[in-house]
């Protein structure tokens, strides 16, 4: 196995010359023929987990929206959808879309045993997201509302769940161990590639924090404190897998809209290796404190907001810079950058607004799910930016149209109308996980913001949906000749 420096280190892949003064060109590598099978059957995977993410939102949504609740099932149907919404578009929807982009970072599987290695790993996945929207049908048991991944309590989901986490872990294994080969000179290309490396390096810290849970944690606690303490640490490293790739994202994005960022690979490689430093608080809290203990739970909360946010800022002004001079030049957006630049734009707007409402909340109230809902579709947005721009590779053609510059900023608009309504009734005191006449709604105020709340809801379902579509619309069209 290579070592962790090997890992992270960059790799070159080949292009022209570029001096002292003119700008990095931040593209992914260029996709083989081995690469593109399973790099389409992990995108599958990911539009599969949006589809039924959205089916089960629009039960989570009416499930909370006033008058409509009241004709449907409180309770456990509502938590059961949270559970199963959260999993598929929150877990099942990142890995997969992981999966795709490290089978495009990695070097071609020299034997039957690697390939078959990571096509095993992407069965797992598969089947465990299949066990988990099953479950929910034939063996829900109690659902638990855990931070990160919320839990059905039954042995089925439970299975399920492992499953899916074995897959991810071949994932993250196969990631770490064929990396792409490290080049003589770091370019725009390599430092991408060190930033995906970044991103698999976090995930393996977040498989290691669930082990390490999973053998220390008592399995006698009630369901709600095992899955809370088993998920906090773990949960909290992922984030950071997710925020690189999402920094990633940006950077491809900008670049593919005609930008030039104004960042040298260099220090683009310095904030990739920022954004992962604060994941080794993770095992820190482990070795420093009981798993049970507030000060386990507060290391982990601390080590995300001081270390994961430090990237963010330089490179996202970097990023909005050189869309700027890109819309300060002559030249017009082509049909197919459009979309990836609406997708862009939201995606900043969305995961800033996120963060500031992080800075508002207090107490348990709806602001928490304000906060994470701008914050991960934030990260959505850059992730399916990304596949839209990464189409034309696979094999298939180049979204555009009307309907692919609207996608993302319907699902954006939906929910930032989503958000916005929850921390709207979040002011009011409106407690997070309910529904229903659990809710509590007294004034017409509360009432009103999370009528806002279900409003945005429901755009940003058809938002998500029409991303499938959209992508399915370009992978039946004809692909050109080049291809």
């Amino acid at each position: 196995m290579n070592t962790l420096s090997s890992t992270l280190a960059p790799a070159h892949a080949a292009a022209a010359p570029r001096t002292a003064s003119s700008p990095a060109t931040y593209t992914l590598p260029a996709v083989s023929a081995n690469q593109r099978t399973l790099a389409r059957a992990w995108l599958r995977l990911a539009l599969l987990a949006l589809v039924g993410s959205g089916l089960f939102s629009v039960l989570l949504v009416l499930a909370r929206t006033p008058g409509i609740n009241a004709w449907l099932p409180s309770g456990d149907f509502f938590r059961v959808a949270l559970v199963v919404h959260v999993d598929l578009s929150v877990l099942v929807w990142f890995v997969a879309i992981a999966g795709l982009l490290w089978s495009l970072n990695q070097r071609a599987a020299r034997s039957r045993t690697a390939s078959g290695f990571a096509w095993a790993a992407l069965a797992l996945a598969a089947l465990g997201a299949l066990g988990m929207v099953l479950a929910a049908f034939f063996d829900p048991g109690k659902p638990v509302m855990a931070n990160y991944i919320p839990m059905l309590d039954s042995g089925g989901f439970r299975v399920a769940v492992g499953v899916f986490g074995v897959g991810a872990l071949m994932l993250v294994l196969q990631a770490l161990v064929r990396p792409s080969p490290i080049g003589p000179m770091l370019d725009g290309t390599g430092a991408l590639r060190f930033g995906l490396n970044a991103g698999a390096v976090a995930g393996a810290v977040a498989l290691l924090a669930f082990a390490w849970a999973l053998a220390v944690v008592p399995t006698a606690l009630p369901a709600k404190a095992y899955y809370e303490i088993l998920f906090w640490g773990g949960g909290h490293a992922l984030q950071f897998t997710w925020t690189l790739l999402m920094l990633v994202a940006w950077l491809t994005l900008a670049q593919a809209c005609g930008g030039r960022v104004p960042l040298s690979p260099r220090v683009v490689v310095l904030l990739f290796a920022v954004a992962l430093a604060g994941v080794f608080v993770t095992p820190l809290a482990y070795l420093m404190h009981d798993v049970s203990t507030v000060e386990h739970r507060d290391m982990h909360t601390w080590g995300m907001r001081l270390g994961g946010g430090l990237a963010i800022a330089p490179l996202a002004l970097a990023v909005l810079l050189a869309l700027a001079r890109r819309d300060a030049g002559s030249a017009r957006l082509v049909p197919t950058q459009r979309p990836l630049r609406a997708a862009l734009l939201a995606s900043m707007l969305l995961f800033v607004a996120g963060g500031l409402i992080g800075l508002t909340i207090q107490g348990s109230n709806v602001k928490i799910p304000a906060h994470y809902h701008g914050c991960i579709v934030g990260v959505t947005l850059a992730l399916m930016g990304l596949v839209l721009h990464l189409l034309p590779q696979l094999g298939w053609r180049a979204p555009a149209g009307r309907l692919a510059v609207a996608q993302p900023w319907l699902y954006g608009f939906g929910q930032m109308l989503h958000i916005i309504g929850l921390v709207w009734s979040g002011g009011y005191g409106v407690q997070r996980k309910v529904a229903g006449a659990e809710q509590v709604l007294r004034s017409t105020g509360e009432v009103a913001g999370m009528g806002l709340m279900g409003l945005g809801g429901l755009l940003a379902i058809a938002g998500g949906l029409l991303f499938v579509v959209v992508v399915v619309r370009a992978m039946r069209a004809t692909p050109p000749a080049a291809l």
